[in-house]
């Protein structure tokens, strides 16, 4: 096995089997998702549920009611382009599979089947629905020997593919850096949404760098030039703006998400935001 994935697979199972299982992932805390009704809010009521539409409409606070299911579907679908090919202190691409790897851990501990979903510029891997813990290895090690230079992402169809092969109603969560424009309606009315969103804290404050040359991981497009404070100001006020329509469509589609950051641990992150 490779000794990366051998290093984040050992890290990962000690944490959801280990000594933090009890703090569990909220997203697998064994409720189902199937929605039965609406009801008045009531004290001690988990806000996440909060219908926020029919809350603004009624003005006063309802809850989604679910039925409960014992086994959920588990769908999780890692974005691995060129641009994950980037971290200061963890790259991108090996953060996002360690999320892979605590998500289907979560999922097995939880006895729900979970499958993997891999796309970059096209789609290279969806495997079959396993509890299997030895199918978590499989994905991890696949995803780690997986060469993402020169493949830029192709947001238009990794969301296609997915409305297109994933019939059955699923937990769906998708991991990627989400910069571009997206559209994830249709997904959120057809699966239960978690968009986590990845990021290095240099990607979002970056610092002049003065005369550089630059090469896209993605598209290996070369780019040569005076990187100094007027264009990282443009650079940070563009990035704010494609996250500020982002969250915007997602709190709309009532998707629920995270950002995530590459220097910190990725574990308690998402049982603090999932």
């Amino acid at each position: 096995m490779d000794k990366k994935a051998k290093k984040i697979l050992l890290k990962t199972k000690k944490q959801v089997f280990g000594l933090l299982a009890g703090n569990n992932i909220s997203a697998f805390k064994g409720e189902g998702f199937e929605f039965a009704e609406l009801r008045e809010y009531s004290i001690g009521d988990d806000v996440k549920k909060i219908d926020w539409k029919t809350t603004a409409r009624l003005k006063k606070p309802f809850v989604k009611i679910y039925h409960e299911e014992r086994e959920l579907n588990i769908v999780i679908s890692t974005m691995l382009s060129g641009s994950t090919l980037f971290g200061t202190k963890m790259m991108v691409k090996d953060f996002i599979i360690e999320i892979l790897a605590l998500l289907a851990f979560s999922a097995v501990r939880n006895k729900d089947n979970f499958s993997h979903i891999l796309y970059a510029n096209k789609l290279y891997r969806f495997s079959k629905p396993s509890k299997d813990i030895f199918a978590v290895h499989k994905e991890v090690e696949e995803a780690v020997k997986f060469d993402v230079l020169g493949k830029p992402a192709n947001w238009e169809g990794w969301l296609d593919d997915l409305n297109k092969k994933v019939r059955k109603r699923s937990l769906m969560f998708l991991i990627g850096d989400f910069v571009g424009d997206f559209n994830l309606s249709l997904l959120a009315k057809k699966h239960d949404l978690v968009v986590i969103i990845v990021r290095d804290y240099f990607i979002e404050n970056p610092k002049p760098l003065g005369e550089v040359r630059l090469v896209d991981p993605g598209y290996l497009d070369s780019f040569s030039g005076n990187v100094d404070e007027y264009a990282i100001n443009l650079y940070k006020e563009a990035l704010r703006q494609n996250d500020v329509k982002l969250f915007k469509h997602l709190r709309k589609i009532g998707a629920r998400f995270a950002k995530l950051y590459t220097h910190k641990d990725a574990y308690y992150q998402l049982a603090k935001r999932i």
